[in-house]
């Protein structure tokens, strides 16, 4: 499918489309990301990776290192330089190192309707 097929189809320009393809535009809006599943049949597994995928589009981040350590900013600094030479592999070693050290996930509560503060 073309570029602007597929922009034709969400409703969207094709340089909006162009920028999202190239990281040049924020992660698109959860409707956009239900629509493109619609376009293209994704259901079950295939609809949440794209979900997840656009979730984690940033293509500009930023790592605020106030009251880092100076050894945790040295990483920052340098994993922000050498990222885009990093292969695949050291990739993955990264995001395992990262996985296993991750705290927990919080609990997140929500109130019911029309329940006190």
């Amino acid at each position: 499918m073309s570029l602007q097929h597929l922009a034709t189809q969400l409703q969207v320009s094709s340089a909006y489309l162009s920028a999202l393809e190239h990281g040049h535009r924020g992660a698109p809006s959860a409707g956009l990301v239900h629509q493109v599943c619609e376009v293209f049949g994704l259901i079950w597994d295939g609809a949440d990776e794209l979900a997840q995928l656009a979730r984690l589009s940033h293509p500009r981040i930023v790592v605020d290192t106030a009251g880092l350590t100076p050894e945790q900013t040295a990483l920052a600094n340098r994993l922000a330089q050498s990222i885009r030479h990093l292969p695949p592999e050291t990739v993955a070693v990264l995001h395992s190192v990262l996985d296993a050290t991750a705290p927990p996930p919080r609990a997140r509560l929500r109130r019911a309707a029309g329940r006190g503060r």
